[in-house]
């Protein structure tokens, strides 16, 4: 399927939607008190999560917050426009609160204009990145900034998790009554940045600090649920320590 398009998969986990745009993944979480989103992905994402809603019998109405596992620009595209045009709290990582509002304010480990020479595979997925609306992202002001683990009183009881590395703020959402996590770039299954696919973390090109990234790892393995959820890539369904397992043995490019 031609991933500059917009894909929507229904019960990724019972109850969990999948929304893919240019390669990157948000997410609807279904309760009976309501919605929660996970990530924002781009600006024009917004329409395809709000069919994702209708699809599923629901509406914006419905939503009761936006979590956002980290601020790097792919994933907050359509926050302030929930913010502005719907009055929708966001929750976020006090430590990712800079790059939240300057989403393209940040410093890799390494510059991110060496790696499409020499990794190929990467070319179609930045690409589809750039015509999803990567280059035109407005930063926001979350309406919450968490410190350590927290479980949120939204729909679902989503549970976040601190797992920086990536970024310093980087949260993996524990939903545990849906045997999920959905770890943002924290361990993905596709690496935008090298076009490499399997569980790993994302390359230094777009990752702070990859010691700390793998470090991170253990915190995901712990919560010992069966589906992997990531924020690029396809999901993992073979339970969280063989995805941790996997990543570590991949490394980081």
């Amino acid at each position: 399927m031609p991933q500059s398009n917009i894909q929507t998969v229904r019960d990724v986990v019972p109850g969990v939607h999948l929304i893919t745009h240019g390669y990157t993944n948000c997410y609807v979480v279904e309760a009976e008190d309501g919605v929660t989103l996970v990530d924002a992905a781009y600006p024009r994402t917004w329409a395809a999560v709000r069919q994702c809603l209708a699809d599923v019998g629901r509406s914006a109405s419905e939503v009761r917050g936006l979590v956002i596992t980290h601020g790097h620009f792919d994933h907050v595209g359509f926050a302030h426009q929930l913010q502005r045009c719907y009055g929708i709290q966001v929750w976020a990582s006090a430590e990712d609160a800079h790059i939240l509002a300057h989403p393209y304010r940040y410093q890799p480990a390494r510059p991110r204009l060496t790696y499409p020479p020499t990794h190929p595979r990467s070319w179609p997925v930045l690409g589809a990145m750039v015509r999803a609306g990567a280059l035109c992202v407005p930063g926001f002001v979350a309406d919450h900034l968490v410190d350590g683990r927290t479980v949120l009183a939204l729909p679902g009881r989503p549970e976040l998790v601190p797992a920086p590395g990536h970024t310093d703020g980087e949260l993996v959402v524990h939903l545990p009554d849906h045997g999920a996590v959905l770890t943002g770039d924290a361990l993905v299954t596709l690496d935008p940045y090298t076009g490499r696919r399997g569980p790993r973390v994302v390359a230094r090109a777009a990752t702070n600090d990859a010691r700390v990234a793998l470090d991170s790892l253990g915190a995901i393995a712990a919560l010992d649920v069966p589906v992997v959820l990531p924020g690029h890539g396809e999901p993992w369904r073979q339970g969280t320590q063989a995805a941790v397992d996997a990543a570590r043995a991949a490394g980081v490019a």
